[in-house]
Formats: structure tokens, sequence, C-alpha cells
């Protein structure tokens, strides 16, 4: 559905000289800049494109360009690998994309203090590129290698979320630019502080609503000296997130604990060629510690998963088997798409207490089904998050109604069973419409508080 949009202005047009000034060839206004700079990798993208594109290489340069876009009230978009899923990076009103992604400097790492100062352009895979030889890593795993600065601008999480926690756990400290170009720098390095309000956890899920994140302190782990994987197929969802309540409840420390419905298993089976497994719902788990550690784990985890139905669980620590079963986990959009070539793939998630989460997907798996739409789930399990990826017709608005339909009435279950519309999506405009019913007059508050700190 095409959204309004605020064509470009006379001030937008000064603005735009003074930026060009500023940056030179930084600026650019070539359609094709602007095109893929429009859009994110989820269904939307129906809005034109920003009006220009800036490339930013330093937080001194991002205050001068908020400046400016302030003196002239010109939106501002902030970019970074363009990873989004619900329009976040669409420009509804016209102006600027800010991309930071030329900002990809790792610029400390503190061994000692298992924390690292980067920029907000640094990705997920680059940091720990660069961590790997000092045996440390960086935990928090989104399918796609988004940038450091989006996913602390989007609470993001993944699959390790279970055990390490999210970006609000990981993150120490922020330098912010806010609209009207001051700089601030939030939290530090000490690992607490009781010291005024906390607006490290202010920014992290703001989506750039509040301001434009251009440093990030993040809190690293060690490499474990032993890491394990195993798969286990059960009878049912709702045998296997038992399974997995249990695993938490009697605390067995499990790294990461994912579902892949009967459809998913399908199209990965296919896709990454796992034909040694089923097409029933399918636990993959990770297990990490030392080595007599994650025998001991994967032991008690096999005992629970066959206590409730489960077989063929097998476990291994050799690498090249790890690597090929999360990255088959890893690569289930792209199995999902291979599902219906041609096809309007729209991923959406919602998350739940997870003991809600067995009857959640279940409703959900009922809907789709009574839908005649094609749509494989997923699950961060162990925290009660699922993601649905729609597999649409382009050429059939009818396939895009039901599948709307059938999102509201799982964010709506998700609110009812105590649970939120989006747990690491993030809200952009795709589900903008979920936060008054989610939030209430809390809505009020975040509005009050976006107005403080950009009255435009």
């Amino acid at each position: 559905m095409a959204r309004q949009v605020v064509h470009q202005d006379g001030r937008h047009a000064v603005a735009l000289g003074e930026l060009r000034e500023l940056l030179g060839d930084r600026l650019s206004e070539a359609m094709s800049v602007r095109d893929h700079h429009g859009h994110g990798e989820g269904h939307h993208g129906h809005s034109p494109p920003p009006d220009a594109v800036a490339f930013a290489q330093s937080t001194d340069e991002v205050s001068a360009i908020m400046r400016i876009c302030h003196r002239h009230d010109m939106p501002v978009i902030p970019f970074g690998t363009g990873t989004s899923l619900e329009g976040h990076v669409e420009a509804l009103f016209g102006g600027l994309s800010l991309d930071v992604s030329g900002m990809n400097r790792v610029v400390e790492v503190s061994p000692g203090d298992l924390d690292c100062l980067v920029e907000a352009g640094v990705t997920r895979k680059q940091l720990n590129s660069d961590l790997r030889d000092l045996g440390l890593f960086f935990p928090v795993d989104p399918g796609a290698d988004a940038s450091i600065g989006g996913m602390a601008a989007t609470r993001a999480s993944g699959t390790n979320a279970v055990r390490y926690g999210t970006m609000r756990e990981s993150v120490l400290g922020l330098t912010v630019v806010l609209a009207d170009g001051r700089i601030i720098r939030t939290g530090g390095r000490a690992r607490k502080s009781s010291a005024g309000y906390d607006l490290t956890r202010l920014f992290i899920g703001s989506e750039g609503t509040l301001g434009i994140i251009t440093e990030i302190r993040l809190r690293l782990f060690g490499i474990p000296e032993e890491i394990s994987s195993a798969v286990c197929a059960f009878p049912s969802i709702e045998a296997a997130v038992d399974t997995v309540i249990e695993t938490i409840q009697i605390g067995i420390p499990v790294a990461r604990i994912e579902l892949l419905d009967p459809i998913q298993m399908r199209a990965c089976i296919e896709y990454s060629k796992l034909q040694d497994m089923e097409e029933v719902p399918t636990l993959f788990y990770e297990f990490h510690g030392s080595a007599a550690g994650v025998r001991e784990q994967s032991g008690a985890a096999q005992e629970i998963a066959e206590s409730f139905g489960g077989k063929s669980f097998r476990w291994t620590t050799r690498p090249e088997d790890r690597n090929r079963l999360w990255q088959a986990r890893h690569d289930a959009y792209f199995a999902a798409l291979s599902m219906r070539k041609g096809c309007l793939s729209w991923p959406t998630d919602v998350c739940v207490p997870i003991s809600k989460l067995a009857a959640c997907i279940r409703e959900t798996h009922a809907d789709i089904a009574e839908s005649g739409l094609l749509a494989p789930i997923v699950g961060h399990v162990g925290d009660g998050n699922f993601h649905v990826q729609y597999l649409l017709d382009p050429n059939d608005p009818a396939e895009l109604e039901k599948a709307q339909f059938l999102n509201k009435r799982m964010v709506r279950r998700a609110l009812a069973m105590g649970g939120t519309c989006t747990g690491e999506h993030g809200i952009g405009f795709g589900k903008i419409g979920s936060l008054a019913e989610e939030h209430g007059e809390g809505l009020s508050v975040m509005a009050a508080i976006k107005d403080a700190l950009d009255p435009t």
C-alpha cells in the first residue's frame, strides 16, 4: 500500500545545497542510490525514495549533517545495511537517508574488561572476525549480517538470546547525535551504575526516532572451550515446546534452542541438503562450556527430549557438522523463498511467555492452514519468540489481504497471552498500528519523550 510522501520543498533544496558543500561527492542524488536506500528486506517498499543519501564518516560529521537538516526541517532516516524487515528505512516523508556504513571501525577492544567500542557501521560478522584472534566473541546474532548500530536501534536479538541476552543486555554505552546535532554519551565501562536515568536503555530500541547512534560499547564473552550442537525430531509442536520448558526450568545452560515447524523443515531439507532429517517439528540445540560440561548438558537434554517423545537425538562437537546445522538454520529465510519461486516474502514475528508458546503457534498454524497460504514458522523457542514467513503471489492482492488479516489475529493473540507484537523485528511502520493496543497510555509517554528530544 502506497504511503503519502511530502515532496522536496524550498527548505529541503537549501539543505541539500549545504549538505553538498559539506560532503561533496558523499552526497548522492542518483536514483539508483536513492532506490537502494528507500527500502529494507521486508515486504514493505512502496514509498518514494529519499530525496538524497548522505554517506557519513564520523560522529562529528553526523552532527554537522543533523544541524543542517534540523535548521531546514528536513527528515533524516538512518541507514546501516538495510536489513530491516518492518519498513524502518523508508522515507515516508521524503528527506535524507543517512548512511553510516562507512563508520566501520572497531575503535578499541579491552580483553581484560570484556568490552569493545565500535562505530555504528561495523557489522556483526566483521566484529567477530576481528575478535576471534583475541579469543573473544560478540553473541547477538540476528539472521542477517546487520550493522551494530542498527541492531542497537532495533533492540535486536537472535539464536543466542536464551543464553547471552539481546542488545538490551549487551550494550554498555552509546554515543548518540540528537536531532539538533548535539552529541551525548550514555552509560560507561562500569558494569553497574545508579547515577541518573538509564539513557542507554532509552535509545536501545528507539529505531532512530530519538537520535542517531554512532558508537556502541559492547559486552563481550570468551569463546567457549567446547561447543556441541544437537538436533532432535518431535511428534508435535507441543512436545517440542514442553521439552524446552523443562530443559530451561532444570537449569541446563543451553546456548541456543531453535524450533522449526514441518513446513520449514521441508524447505531446509531441500535447500540445505539435510536429507538425514524428517519433515516434523524439530529442535536445534547448541551447548557452550568445558568438554565435560557440554557432554553432560547434551546428555541431560537428550533424556528430557526422549521423555516427551523426541527421537533421533544426535549431537556433535565437530565444527563442520555444527556449521552445517547452523548454516541451515540461518538460511531458513532463503530456504523458504525457494519453496515458491518469485514470491513476495513477508516475514513477521511475535513473542509470548514460553508457557503460552505452543498454544500460540498451534492457533497460528490453524489460521494459516484454513487460509490456504504457505507460511513456514521458526522460533527462538527458548525465549518465546517465533517468526512466520508468508510466501505470497505478488500478483494476487487477495493473498496479501489474507496475510494482513492473519497477522493482525496473530498479534492480538500474542497480546492476549501477555506477549508483544514483535520480539525482535521492531515496529518500523509495519507494526505501528499495534503500539497503542500493546502500550495504551504508555504511548503518550513515548510521544512526550520524542517531542522533548525532537520537537520539530
